[in-house]
């Protein structure tokens, strides 16, 4: 028996123009998922899917033959299942490639909804199972930056950069060495840098989620929909990350993250959060991921909590308590 297991995410900084080659500022979460495999003696596929709370969501068995042959299943996950299992073969046909089959349990240690990667966190184990690259096989099955599993490869804070970003010819990114800490470059896509990313003022941050999950593949779509030149955003958030990297006070912090909001909210036609939910809030308030859904990133006091409270939104973690570092 052998177990795998994978960091959640939160993006800091960047969210959609890390897509472009902008410098990003993410963190890997202390909840994330974790993947067990056992050998079995028939040819089969026993999954199994268990969420934080100890119940089973998802249960099937899957015969290879059929499965490797790509017979249509009724239900999505399974059809997201076999998809990813189809991309994990062209990458290493060896892969389930035995008389033998396997049972595998995937748990999750936080709530779906919650916007942590439930996604990457799978790709990243089932790539360490079968011995692929992880960024080869998101590209193949459910696409995006990559960022994500950087976070789910590395148990602290990390700036991440696409050197040959995705959909963008508006930039050349450099690829310099890190400014600090080590460098992690995968390839010649992307620059991964481990950063010393622990805020003085880290009391003053928490992480609420807003009660409603947002699906990153629909932001991104409406993100290149309405996509421009964005050469000039792309410059400000790099220097917007590497500021609040280096920031040493809550305030700076708040006037950083700010105008961040302001830059992406000109981008995709959306008002922030802030505006539109908290208004009357005393703190500063960042989107982080897709706007929406998911988490948020405030500045505040305890006092702050009951502030969110009162609205309605229940989940708030501390940033000791939700980052990794």
């Amino acid at each position: 028996m052998k177990t795998y297991y994978s960091n959640g995410k939160l993006l800091l900084t960047g969210e959609y123009l890390v897509l472009d080659g902008a410098l990003s500022l993410a963190v890997p979460t202390q909840f994330g998922q974790s993947l067990t495999v056992e050998t079995v003696d028939k040819p089969k596929l026993i999954w199994k899917s268990i969420d934080n709370n100890g119940n089973v969501w998802f249960k099937k068995t899957f015969d290879f033959d059929k499965m490797l042959n790509q017979v249509q299943h009724d239900d999505d996950i399974s059809k997201r299942l076999v998809q990813i299992l189809h991309a994990v073969k062209q990458l290493n046909p060896n892969f389930l490639n035995s008389e033998f089959g396997y049972k595998v349990t995937a748990k999750l240690d936080f709530p779906q909804f919650w916007g942590l990667g439930s996604s990457s966190t799978l790709i990243n184990n089932i790539a360490q199972w079968a011995n692929v690259d992880a960024y080869q096989l998101l590209e193949q099955t459910f696409g995006g930056s990559g960022y994500d599993i950087a976070c789910a490869q590395h148990n602290v804070p990390i700036t991440y950069q696409l050197t040959r970003p995705i959909n963008s010819t508006f930039t050349k990114v450099s690829a310099d060495k890190c400014a600090q800490g080590d460098n992690t470059l995968n390839d010649k896509k992307r620059k991964i840098c481990k950063i010393d990313f622990n805020p003085e003022f880290k009391n003053n941050l928490f992480f609420v989620h807003l009660n409603k999950k947002q699906n990153s593949r629909d932001g991104i779509e409406q993100y290149n929909a309405n996509k421009n030149n964005f050469s000039l955003a792309i410059s400000e958030i790099s220097d917007v990350t590497s500021n609040i990297i280096s920031c040493n006070s809550l305030e700076h912090f708040e006037t950083l993250i700010s105008s961040h909001e302001q830059i992406i909210s000109k981008i995709i036609k959306q008002k922030p959060i802030k505006e539109l939910l908290f208004n009357d809030y005393k703190g500063t308030i960042k989107s982080l991921g897709a706007w929406g859904g998911d988490f948020i990133l405030a500045t505040g006091n305890k006092n702050s909590i009951d502030y969110f409270r009162r609205k309605g939104y229940n989940t708030i973690i501390t940033y000791d308590n939700m980052v990794l570092n």
